[in-house]
């Protein structure tokens, strides 16, 4: 499932060029489990073949953040929190969690978007309290954008360095071997832990 993962991104990303990348990055903001960790750092392995611009890859991808984002904050607005609590639980978002990034909303205002959306994880579910809490849209907007852009400059600016260092250091190869074997076990555990969480609050006796 993971290599199938990587191969959707990269032939997304391969045929669509940067609208691949707003697209895949839409998708992770709309809490659909692509991570950026994967998109962005491969949309800066093609700067460093010529292909890209770093910059252009990392406002396509502030851009589908935003696109993605928007979703989330809709689904927070229209719904509330009552949607959100009775299908937070696929998005690995639960009754306790969300109760914390609401509080965390109510005590630091509409800051939390911009901090947030630099911050591994949560960057993905902030939409969503910000939608509940009706923040001011347009403020989401730019608070979304402007905690997006680094955060999409800074992992596809790794993918350039890795891809300049990968035709110059021999090393690189045995090194990146190991840490894709070890990002692999970690996708493991994060997805047995998935389906536990499911597993667990489908069982759970509803009120």
């Amino acid at each position: 499932m993971i290599a199938l993962l990587a191969h959707f991104v990269i032939a997304t990303i391969s045929t669509l060029g940067y609208t691949g990348v707003a697209v895949l990055m839409a998708l992770e903001s709309a809490c659909i489990p692509i991570p950026s960790e994967i998109i962005l750092p491969f949309a800066g392995y093609l700067v460093s073949t010529g292909r890209f611009d770093l910059w252009l890859v990392a406002i396509a991808g502030a851009l589908g953040c935003n696109i993605g984002s928007t979703i989330a904050y809709a689904v927070g607005y229209v719904g509330g929190r009552p949607l959100v609590t009775r299908f937070g639980r696929f998005i690995l978002l639960d009754h306790t969690e969300l109760v914390r990034v609401e509080h965390f909303f109510a005590r630091y205002g509409a800051i939390t978007v911009l901090i947030s959306r630099m911050l591994p994880v949560i960057r993905t579910y902030i939409a969503l309290p910000a939608g509940i809490a009706r923040m001011n849209f347009w403020k989401f907007q730019i608070y979304t954008f402007a905690g997006s852009l680094p955060w999409c400059l800074a992992l596809a600016y790794i993918g350039l360095r890795l891809g300049h260092a990968w035709e110059t250091n021999p090393q690189l190869h045995a090194v990146m071997h190991n840490l894709t074997l070890a990002t692999i076990a970690a996708l493991a555990l994060l997805l047995a832990w998935y389906v536990t969480h499911l597993w667990r609050n489908h069982s759970r006796p509803t009120a």
